[in-house]
């Protein structure tokens, strides 16, 4: 019987330590250091592994390797944001809030995929669970698409029940915890692809600590690993996020994996975004847009139109702003309230903006344009529940402010994309000339960029009309005269 060693482990980053610490040598949070008890390795996996060839080093010219082919989800923003389709062989992390989306994300996925077998592992929900989601989803989405199925009723005249509708035959699921007998599973399931739902939830007989420690965590994705490394199997892990945040479990765990994605997205909006912050088979400035609807998650092939609300009338207080979401330009809308203080200590408030640098933009328009906001409450949103760290959208956060300062409505057909210094200056942003094709492709009428920007841009290829300002006072003027 192999003898159980008890070790101290950083929650945080999973450093370890035969002792307790106070401070983690690793990452320096203080007070993350937990007790758990670790089994030696039965070497159960790795004798079975071994049967699948020992490795040998070889010189790098003698290596011989073949371009594969990736596996498509059947998803365009999904594959978008992968590079193309999942590479075999590769092991991928979805992290996200609870209730976000992530189970259903994987799941239309599954579905979805054509000419494979799958297995959907999940340590959350029972096969009886998972089947009626599937039944909902593929049924509501058969129906939203108004598929011939779908136009089909019972002799009372109501559509036909979910499981009327076709179910891959290919996708097996099981609800289990214990990877021992997942690899179980996987040797008669034999599956082109496999997804586990949660990797917090799973558990190793080689492990003693309960499921979700650093160690557990660690060595279940491992295993994940070793297995799809050996076997050209991709597998897709679903991770918790902490409430920083970041993902759960240690650092290790997402250096170990060949992607990162996040999934996020503010619950009570329906729009959701995919992007990859590690992704070792494609670029990580691709994004995905979804919305989620009662039938699953649809995607958004062009999110400026839904982001963009549409007014009959124009109000003061609202600006477009021409930002990049990656490599993909996107419009979105901000909008600012300001009134006067009533409380005597005036609010800030900023929802998908950082609030440290709207102050910081509330300091310029005092200091430089000799606006006095220091007395009057200002708030701030970007429509749609979309979070944007772009700075490209200073310019149309100072001017949506002004227009509620002054009661001055900004034309909705007006764009901004600039970003601002500290002495007011309007600062140049990274690619301008896909924002101005986007802002013309939309039918703006005027884009406010600064004048650094404009002398490399040919204004005849486009029908906008550029507005290049160098400092903010000419911004304004341009706007209120």
């Amino acid at each position: 019987m192999a003898k159980a060693k008890t070790y101290y482990f950083c929650q945080e980053c999973g450093y370890q330590s035969s002792g307790w610490l106070g401070r983690c040598p690793e990452c320096g949070k203080f007070g993350t250091f937990a007790e758990e008890v670790v089994k030696a390795e039965s070497g159960k996996w790795n004798k079975e592994s071994a049967k699948l060839g020992v490795s040998t080093p070889k010189r790098i010219q003698e290596v011989s390797y073949s371009e594969t082919k990736r596996i498509a989800t059947g998803c365009g923003e999904f594959d978008r944001v992968l590079g193309g389709g999942i590479v075999p062989g590769s092991l991928l992390l979805l992290g996200g809030e609870p209730g976000i989306g992530k189970s259903t994300l994987l799941l239309q996925t599954a579905l979805a995929i054509k000419d494979k077998r799958l297995l959907y592992v999940s340590g959350e929900e029972s096969e009886q669970q998972i089947k009626m989601r599937a039944d909902r989803l593929v049924g509501k989405g058969l129906m939203a698409v108004g598929s011939e199925q779908s136009a089909e009723s019972d002799e009372g005249g109501s559509p036909l029940p979910a499981t009327h509708y076709p179910l891959p035959t290919d996708l097996y699921v099981v609800s289990e915890t214990v990877t021992q007998r997942i690899f179980e599973h996987i040797d008669t399931v034999k599956p082109d692809l496999l997804i586990v739902d949660s990797i917090q939830t799973i558990t190793t007989d080689d492990v003693d600590s309960p499921a979700g420690s650093v160690s557990q965590i660690r060595q279940c994705t491992t295993e994940f690993q070793h297995y799809a490394k050996t076997t050209g199997v991709p597998v897709l892990l679903i991770g918790h996020i902490t409430k920083d945040g970041t993902l759960a479990g240690p650092k290790v765990m997402e250096h170990i994996v060949d992607a990162v994605l996040q999934f996020e997205g503010d619950r009570h909006y329906g729009f959701r975004i995919l992007r990859a912050l590690k992704n070792r088979f494609g670029s990580t400035a691709e994004i995905g847009l979804f919305e989620m609807l009662g039938s699953g998650l649809h995607e958004v092939p062009n999110p400026s139109e839904l982001l963009l609300s549409q007014r009959d009338e124009t109000l003061s207080g609202a600006a477009v702003a021409a930002t990049l979401e990656g490599v993909r330009p996107m419009f979105i809308e901000v909008q600012s309230l300001v009134s006067s203080a009533v409380y005597g200590t005036p609010q800030r408030n900023a929802n998908g903006f950082d609030m440290r640098r709207l102050n910081m933009l509330l300091a310029i328009l005092e200091k430089r344009c000799g606006f006095k906001l220091g007395a009057k409450d200002v708030f701030l949103n970007i429509a749609g529940g979309i979070k944007v760290n772009d700075p490209a959208i200073d310019l149309a956060v100072a001017c949506a402010v002004l227009s509620s300062n002054v009661d001055m409505p900004v034309s909705p057909r007006y764009c901004f994309a600039a970003e601002l210094g500290l002495n007011g200056e309007v600062r140049p942003v990274s690619r301008v000339e896909q924002r101005i094709a986007e802002a013309d492709r939309l039918g703006f009428e005027r884009i406010f960029i600064s004048k650094y920007n404009a002398r490399s841009i040919d204004k005849k290829r486009y029908k906008i009309e550029i507005v290049a300002v160098g400092v903010i006072e000419e911004a304004f003027r341009a706007l209120f005269a």
